[in-house]
């Protein structure tokens, strides 16, 4: 479409959400760059080859009870009736046992662990009242994890409890695929950093976007605000392609200002301009070489939800990431919200409680540029595009799109 037609048909043809999405990681390419780290600091990072154990777990022939290391014949016919006398000593032999507490190393000669509340010791002397069978109460060499067993795959996300397994079979730092790189640009020359002016605006969406990048497990690069001069924006992209996704916030709408999508198709290609979502219809989504990139409005709440519906798919594309949906918590509707047919809406709402039942009410304020709203409210529900709401008393599902997992 020419500059002209955007500028004067405006969005007449507004895609779909799931269609744009698709479009834009069809064009995405995750990159194949990793990076080995040591284990303390692989906490949710994604392993880039699959990884087995370098020794078993547990290494050694261990006491699974405090007790006493015997032999197990010499228990067999052991009961309360009927208990068998053993000698204590250091090791384990014909008649003999040796004290063990639970993770000892299990003596050369037994087999098998009785429980110390089984047995009763007078001096030298043991008593023993229960049998024991081979192996009972032994915890055998790889009974956790067998030596070369292999634990995570390529792709799995590391969660701490992973991190403490890896170091218990001998490894100290992990291959892991690098962060996606993102660049955020704000763009407007209204915008400011601090104390604005009358007609100035504190840059928020840069800030928020970036934080979101780190959150969602990227790397963001933060960058200056630039103007609303084509030269200025052109420049802004063409710097950051090294980066494996691009974002910029403001002026992606139809307006005289809005100048970033013709910079980004006159760079390489739009893709889509103009979704069916509610708050942030005037998104564009583009490619410039082999690098996305994403125009998000400049309406704060338009801003967060398109960041969430195409930044983080594009993030997790990119770098490897496993694909994840936000928590969800079933609420009921304090009072009716409306949508646009065909259109997909994000009604921000508080979550509360009434009668032990978990509610959710709309918040007032419902302005795409209401920054508050969001940063106030518990989530976001989602009204489908062949919805035209939800009723009061409707139970919802509330999604927490800040969850960072």
């Amino acid at each position: 479409m020419s500059d002209e037609a955007r500028r004067t048909e405006g969005f007449k043809q507004r895609t779909r959400v799931e269609s744009a999405r698709e479009t834009l990681l069809s064009a995405v390419t995750p990159h194949d760059r990793t990076e080995r780290v040591p284990l303390r600091d692989a906490d949710e990072r994604v392993l880039a080859t699959d990884v087995g154990a370098a020794r078993p777990v547990p290494h050694y022939r261990r006491a699974a009870m405090d007790g006493y290391a015997v032999r197990a014949e010499d228990t067999f016919g052991a009961s309360d009736r009927s208990p068998e006398q053993l000698r204590v000593a250091e090791r384990v032999g014909p008649g003999t046992a040796s004290r063990v507490h639970t993770g000892s190393e299990l003596p050369a000669g037994a087999d098998a662990v009785v429980m110390v509340e089984d047995t009763d010791r007078q001096g030298e002397s043991l008593t023993v009242f229960d049998a024991v069978a081979g192996g009972e109460n032994v915890a055998p060499v790889g009974e956790d994890v067998e030596d070369g067993q292999t634990l995570y795959e390529a792709g799995h996300r590391l969660r701490p409890s992973d991190l403490g397994l890896l170091k218990s079979v001998g490894l100290d730092a992990v291959e892991v695929y690098e962060r996606p790189r993102v660049s955020v640009i704000p763009t407007g020359e209204e915008l400011v950093q601090d104390d604005p002016a009358p007609g100035e605006v504190v840059e928020t969406n840069g800030q928020t976007v970036t934080q979101y990048v780190e959150r969602w497990g990227g790397e963001a690069t933060y960058r200056d605000v630039v103007t609303d001069d084509e030269d200025a924006l052109r420049a802004a992209v063409e710097g950051d392609l090294d980066h494996d996704v691009v974002v910029t916030t403001g002026g992606s709408s139809v307006g005289e200002r809005d100048l970033i999508p013709e910079v980004v198709d006159e760079l390489g290609e739009v893709l889509v301009h103009g979704v069916a979502l509610k708050p942030g219809h005037p998104v564009a989504l583009g490619r410039v070489a082999d690098t996305p990139v994403l125009m998000l409005p400049g309406y704060p709440v338009a801003c967060i939800v398109n960041a969430v519906q195409f930044l983080r798919p594009t993030l997790e594309r990119a770098g490897h990431l496993p694909t994840t949906g936000p928590p969800t918590t079933d609420a009921r509707l304090t009072r009716k919200v409306v949508s646009d047919p065909g259109t997909r809406t994000y009604v921000r709402v508080q979550l509360g409680e009434d009668d032990e039942v978990v509610t959710a009410t709309p918040t007032r304020a419902s302005g795409s540029g209401v920054l508050s709203s969001v940063a106030l409210a518990d989530g976001w529900v989602v009204v489908p595009e062949r919805r035209e709401g939800y009723d009061a008393g409707e139970t919802v599902a509330v999604e927490d799109w800040e969850a960072s997992r």
